[in-house]
């Protein structure tokens, strides 16, 4: 009886010392994922035949300019292509003038006309080949037929009172001659684009940022 009394006790210690092994944890195993990356663009291509809308930031005029003289403007809209903002608002441009002549005293028409030539974006200068805007005066021929005929119409009244009939006729003549002087005098014109004009350029070819 005392002896199981003595057991009791060391069968339980014998069983409360045995340790169960660990149980490693072992992660499942998964496939390799394979991620694929987008090509990195070289450049992002601005087609042919984009617009441009520009505010020319000076006055440029047959008066003051010259064939090949540079002007500055900015761009007023943003430039987008793809619905994505490739050039803001206010980037910098710079243009020249290709053609600037004044009209001759009697006959021809006043003609500038101007073009871009780059931009600066994010430090970088960027040459760009666009249209060109004209602008024309009117033409001489009204504006000379109302000097000259009113010269002709002065003359003849002058030469009227002084000489009658034949002097009438000497009056017109002088008067159309002196038309004709004041209209080569003054009848010279000039045309141009005046600062802060909105104009709007298209390229014409593509362009690669």
């Amino acid at each position: 009886m005392h002896k199981w009394l003595f057991l009791v006790p060391a069968i339980l210690l014998a069983g409360c010392s045995k340790t169960n092994p660990p149980v490693s944890a072992v992660a499942p195993a998964t496939e390799p994922v394979e991620r694929t990356q987008p090509a990195v663009a070289q450049g992002t291509l601005v087609p042919k035949g984009t617009t441009l809308h520009v505010r020319i930031d000076e006055p440029v005029n047959t008066n003051r300019n010259r064939a090949g003289d540079q002007f500055q403007a900015s761009l007023a809209e943003p430039l987008m292509v793809d619905g994505r903002t490739l050039l803001p608002t206010g980037t910098p441009f710079v243009g020249h003038v290709t053609e600037s002549e004044a009209s001759g005293r009697l006959e021809g028409r006043a003609e500038v006309a101007i073009t871009l030539d780059s931009f600066h974006l994010d430090g970088k200068e960027y040459g760009i080949h666009t249209s060109s805007i004209d602008r024309v005066s009117a033409s001489h021929k009204k504006r000379n037929f109302a000097l000259i005929g009113g010269g002709s119409g002065l003359g003849a009244i002058v030469g009227a009172i002084a000489g009658g009939g034949k002097g009438a006729l000497i009056g017109a003549g002088a008067g159309a001659a002196a038309g004709t002087a004041g209209a080569a005098a003054t009848g010279k014109r000039e045309v141009g684009i005046a600062a802060e004009s909105l104009l709007t350029f298209s390229l014409r070819a593509p362009l690669e940022l």
